[in-house]
């Protein structure tokens, strides 16, 4: 099969395809609001009208929550199977007044980069799942059939935190068995320097609440002789950290913790990352973190323990001389390499336990949530071919990278469905996902569309 032909079929019919995405961003599906339930479902069936009209057999399914899409074309047994996860589920658009435009409005603006498509999920995820479609309406368009097997799945509960997504991996598990998943839902290291990304951190929540006298006390009654618990909290705090080092001083935390091979750091050095912006966008003069590992290394290959949340005693106006009885504290934990969450958990527990002082007693929360890191197996002949597609796109190199955040499908399809995944996304990190006047810039559409259809070439070779 020709793969130049598709391109230029690409390149050909690059804004319909736009018009294509801008009705998609036209429904409001924002899956956290009961009220969008009906949008939602109107994006899925959006969806499965556009994959049947490219000839492939696709299914809205329903769920205790909102609807899955799945769809299949193929049927050469000696093709690669691949699985193609996208969501169509959108971040809620407030604080609105912030937005330059309605959110599902889509326009094209012009900036200082090229023009850009501005509108709720233009880039996390529905503009970087149409890449795809696209890609494949391209490969049908120009020789009928495609070069691989392929599995569509599109979730439409991943902004609102995915509750029917493992029960339904597990009721259709046999379905969505296939060679290698694709997921569509990450970002460029930089501007136009492709990116796969190799490993992902996993995640540890946790929180406590420090408790001292039975009631809020007076503090000329018991100010001095009385525990407060706010002290104790913020003792415990900064007993976190090793202020000379950077590093968690949890003893045991860095157990599993591996450091990152030098041909991978030398890609990492290489890939255009500007460290300077990366930290003064934001307010920044330096990193803050462990003092012996780069920003890089600490954003994507290093764990982290953070204070999200303390508070307690009197917050309204004026002055309340009280001494709480009780003080709060929300934490989490990113994870990497073979960190154990349910071990960490114990281990940060036990180091809260260890400093209390007497009369103050800690009681945990029980929803427990966590999550181990991701490490993707680039070893598989698969990346590779992959990455020298990208490259032959963007006339750059493309590197392996990290990532800060995590994506749990990744590890879902890891432990349910027995895949290894691999990622790879065209957003920029000026897209202002979750944050009003998000945007995908035109090139990484194009680009985008472009690339997978050199990666699909490849995957059959």
């Amino acid at each position: 099969m020709s793969l130049d032909t598709v391109l230029n079929r690409i390149d050909e019919d690059l804004q319909t395809s736009i018009d294509r995405l801008m009705e998609l961003l036209r429904i409001p599906s924002i899956s956290t609001d009961p009220a969008y339930k009906a949008d939602v479902s109107r994006a899925a069936d959006w969806l499965v009208a556009d994959l049947n009209g490219i000839g492939i057999a696709a299914e809205k399914r329903e769920t205790p929550g909102h609807p899955m899409v799945v769809g299949h074309v193929g049927e050469d047994s000696d093709a690669p199977h691949i699985l193609f996860y996208g969501h169509y589920d959108v971040q809620p658009v407030d604080p609105l007044n912030l937005w330059t435009r309605d959110p599902f409005d889509p326009a094209i603006e012009d900036t200082e980069h090229g023009p850009v498509i501005r509108g709720r999920g233009a880039s996390d995820d529905k503009g970087q799942l149409m890449t795809f479609v696209e890609a494949c309406r391209a490969w049908k368009a120009v020789h009928g059939s495609l070069p691989c097997r392929i599995t569509f799945f599109f979730e439409g509960e991943e902004e609102s935190g995915s509750p029917s997504l493992v029960p339904f991996l597990e009721d259709n598990a046999a379905e969505l068995k296939a060679d290698l998943a694709l997921v569509c839902d990450t970002s460029m290291v930089s501007r136009g320097v492709p990116s796969i990304a190799a490993q992902l951190r996993g995640m540890l929540k946790d929180e406590f609440t420090i408790i001292g006298p039975r009631i809020d006390l007076h503090s000329g009654h018991y100010g001095g002789p009385g525990l407060n618990p706010l002290r104790e909290l913020s003792k415990i705090v900064a007993s976190f950290y090793d202020d000379e080092t950077g590093r968690v001083a949890v003893e045991g935390f860095y157990e599993g913790v591996h450091e990152v091979p030098q041909d991978q750091l030398r890609q990492w050095q290489n890939c255009g990352f500007d460290e300077a912006d990366y930290l003064n966008s934001v307010g920044y003069t330096q990193p803050h973190g462990e003092k012996a590992y780069s920003t890089l290394e600490q954003q994507w290959a290093r764990p982290t323990l953070e204070v999200n949340g303390l508070w307690g005693g009197y917050n309204g106006a004026g002055s309340k001389t009280v001494i709480p009885s009780e003080a709060h504290c929300k934490i989490t934990c990113r994870l990497v390499g073979d960190m154990d969450p349910d071990a960490l958990r114990s281990k940060i527990r036990k180091h809260v336990e260890d400093r209390l002082s007497p009369d103050a007693k800690v009681v945990w929360d029980n929803d427990l949530e966590g999550s181990p890191a991701s490490v993707m197996n680039i070893d598989r002949p698969e990346f590779e071919a992959a990455r020298k597609a990208l490259s032959d796109e963007w006339d750059r190199e493309a590197v392996f990278t990290g990532m800060g955040g995590s994506i749990p499908v990744v590890g879902y399809f890891n432990t349910v469905l027995g895949l290894d995944s691999m990622l790879v996304g065209y957003a920029n990190e000026d897209d202002a996902i979750h944050s009003p006047n998000e945007k995908y810039d035109v090139k990484s559409f194009h680009k985008g569309i472009r690339s997978w259809a050199r990666i699909l070439d490849a995957l059959n070779r």
